[in-house]
């Protein structure tokens, strides 16, 4: 089996393509990025492409698999720039697909690409996915999941597996994560139990991870087995204030979530952080999902509890955790983050 992974030197790229190297009916992998990365896992080559203006097809020819995974976080102060290759992107990969009649797809949607909904019981793979309009990344996500329903309509020779996650986190993408979303700014030292001293106590505080690794196992499921679908990836328990306040040795502080909405409102405004207030809005609304069907039909069981990936990339803050890629490489910053303070913090990639 040939599977083509499209955005395969990133968090979850990076696993997937580990996951799929250990697979004996793997035969061999074709990572696509816009940058080529001084890592080589087996049974893999790698080639450059964009997919917001490059040609894809010829990459996809004799693919037996194509996994989709490739998205730009930043720069949220440009969403144009992220519709472009996001929502625009994707269509263009589903395109190549069709064309090249690779005969699996699979895509990662997202916790991201649901409607608002319960935080005190988890939903399935029926709710709605018309994401939290306020924040780019979940109006993309939900537009891409309505792409794909006409996508299947067109081409049910194609089988299509959409894969929602939660938050996912691991070691060695934590520099990168810290770029993404906090900024240069945040000091790797301060991010270690007992010197946080509180966490905010709320009820919208609640929401899903899972290991990277756990993830790229998903990924290669889907790929291997004939499933097709929607199905939501999260580990237990669900991450809320009492277990980020365990996590960290820091007390439960009530604070009302307007307070926080305002507080993340003045960093992105005063361009402190890259990572936009509506990305906030969009984590206080998300539903809790409930990944039975991931467990019975794509036979998924996670190896780490949430708690131990959300240790394992506080770990990675701590010691500056990286692997040689663009996208995960503490280099990328540049000396001193100066290449994270000439983006604008959040307004170029």
């Amino acid at each position: 089996m040939r599977v083509i992974v499209i955005g395969a030197t990133g968090n979850v790229g990076t696993s997937v393509v580990s996951a799929l190297a250990a697979d004996s009916s793997v035969t061999s992998i074709l990572g696509l990025a816009r940058r080529l990365p001084d890592w080589h896992p087996e049974k893999t080559e790698w080639r450059t492409v964009d997919v917001s203006t490059g040609d894809l097809a010829p990459h996809l020819a004799g693919a037996d698999a194509v996994v989709h995974l490739a998205w730009l976080f930043q720069p949220t102060r440009r969403p144009v720039t992220t519709w472009r290759n996001n929502a625009l992107g994707s269509i263009r990969v589903f395109e190549a697909v069709a064309r090249a009649k690779v005969p699996v797809l699979v895509h990662a949607s997202s916790v991201g690409a649901y409607s608002p909904g319960p935080k005190d019981r988890p939903v399935t793979e029926d709710w709605p996915t018309h994401g939290w309009p306020g924040a780019a990344y979940g109006r993309e996500k939900a537009y891409l999941e309505r792409t794909l329903d006409a996508f299947e309509r067109e081409h049910p020779e194609i089988r299509v597996v959409r894969l929602r996650p939660g938050f996912v986190f691991k070691r060695e993408a934590a520099t990168e994560q810290r770029r993404l979303f906090a900024g240069p700014f945040l000091p790797h030292r301060l991010v270690r139990p007992g010197l946080i001293p509180f966490v905010p106590d709320l009820p919208e505080l609640r929401f899903q991870a899972l290991h990277a690794e756990d993830m790229g196992e998903a990924y290669r499921l889907a790929v291997v087995k004939e499933v097709s679908g929607a199905f939501n990836i999260a580990a237990d328990p669900v991450i809320d204030s009492a277990v980020l306040a365990e996590v960290l040795g820091a007390r439960r502080v009530p604070v009302p979530g307007w307070v926080l909405r305002g507080a993340a409102s003045a960093a992105w405004h005063l361009r402190l952080v890259p990572a936009s207030p509506d990305l906030l809005d969009m984590l206080f609304t998300v539903p809790i999902m409930d990944v039975t069907r991931a467990r019975t039909e794509l036979g998924w069981t996670p190896r780490h509890s949430s708690v131990d990936a959300l240790r394992a990339v506080l770990e990675g803050l701590r010691t500056a955790s990286g692997m040689d890629t663009p996208p995960l490489s503490p280099k990328t910053g540049g000396p001193a983050r100066t290449g994270e303070l000439v983006t604008g913090i959040g307004t170029r990639p």
